[in-house]
């Protein structure tokens, strides 16, 4: 025997319930203050976020509980775009939970296309809306909510800056120059020929002038790698071994490729590889392309040794250092 299971009526929506700023326009003055208030802040954060950018030297650091050494700057970035996104938001949820209309809307649903009176019905009803909105009579909150995603979009464009300096003339001019030392990183150290055994690899600096500040700029530029090796080793022209010293040979260490750190050394093949494309050069041939997508060998520092037998250059590189351009030649810069 089956049992009909009885049906019940729709129990409908519950009785709506108006909020404070429907029925008090003293409230939704309140509101609208505190929303707009919170888009100033926005505004603010994205000021405070490219002032530290500018003004706050990238080097300053303060001490804090729990977190420990914080650099500054970056704290100060972090803390606009926070203010500078995170206001912008809490606004926008404010608005709508306290101005925006608050009335239930029934919509059925069609499984085919409306008609064109129909649409236009929807139309005009958007319209309606848009206007019931308030936008158009709450001019404050309209305008700091403009001047707030007007400037937010200002930190990313800023923070660009931290991709590096446009190249310019950069790669073709280092602080190397005929005789400057060779100093060891980080040490800052001099260093002899006696200091490197056979097979070993050091990066070094070139030794700035008294008062010169090192920055990350110079670094990117300078940085040199030494090798030793045997002399009998190397496979060089007269020119190109005239530029080695006791079998200690030095090159660039930033890949004609993409400008990465070649950085990892082979000692039984005597390859230097380039860990970001696998691009390959061969120490004993100057340096010479031997595998992946580089287009030109690591430019060669000519070296020798001062009265005090610390090494020093020669001379500048001959060739721009780092990534090649089509307006290079690939063999000589």
């Amino acid at each position: 025997m089956s049992t009909q299971i009885e049906r019940f009526e729709d129990p409908g929506l519950p009785e709506h319930v108006h909020r404070s700023t429907d029925v008090d326009e003293a409230a939704q003055r309140r509101a609208e203050i505190q929303i707009s208030s919170l888009f100033l802040l926005s505004a603010v954060g994205t000021v405070l976020t490219i002032a530290s950018y500018i003004w706050v030297h990238p080097q300053v650091y303060i001490y804090i509980p729990i977190l420990g050494s914080t650099n500054v700057q970056q704290m100060c970035i972090g803390l606009g775009l926070t203010v500078a996104t995170l206001t912008i938001g809490l606004g926008a949820i404010q608005w709508a939970k306290r101005l925006m209309p608050d009335t239930e809307q029934v919509q059925e649903r069609h499984e085919f296309r409306s008609t064109e009176k129909e649409r236009d019905a929807l139309n005009k009803l958007v319209k309606e809306r848009v206007d019931e909105v308030g936008i158009a009579r709450r001019p404050l909150i309209k305008r700091t909510l403009a001047l707030a995603l007007g400037v937010v979009g200002l930190s990313p464009l800023v923070l660009l800056r931290d991709l590096g300096p446009m190249p310019g003339k950069q790669l073709e001019k280092t602080d190397w120059s005929a005789g400057t030392r060779l100093m060891l990183d980080p040490a800052n150290t001099p260093i002899r020929p006696g200091d490197l055994e056979v097979g070993a690899v050091a990066q070094v600096l070139p030794e700035l002038p008294a008062g010169k500040e090192r920055t990350l700029e110079n670094i990117g530029t300078d940085a040199v790698l030494l090798i030793r090796l045997r002399p009998e080793d190397f496979n060089l022209d007269p020119e190109r071994l005239s530029w080695t010293h006791d079998g200690i040979i030095a090159f660039s260490k930033i890949c004609t490729h993409m400008g990465c750190a070649v950085a990892l050394y082979e000692q039984q093949t005597h390859h230097l590889l380039c860990p970001c494309h696998q691009s390959t050069f061969d120490v004993t041939r100057a340096a010479k392309v031997i595998f992946g997508p580089a287009a030109r060998p690591l430019p060669q520092l000519a070296i020798t040794v001062d009265a005090n037998g610390y090494l020093v250059a020669k001379q500048p590189f001959t060739v721009p250092i780092g990534p090649s351009f089509w307006e290079r030649n690939s063999q000589n810069g």
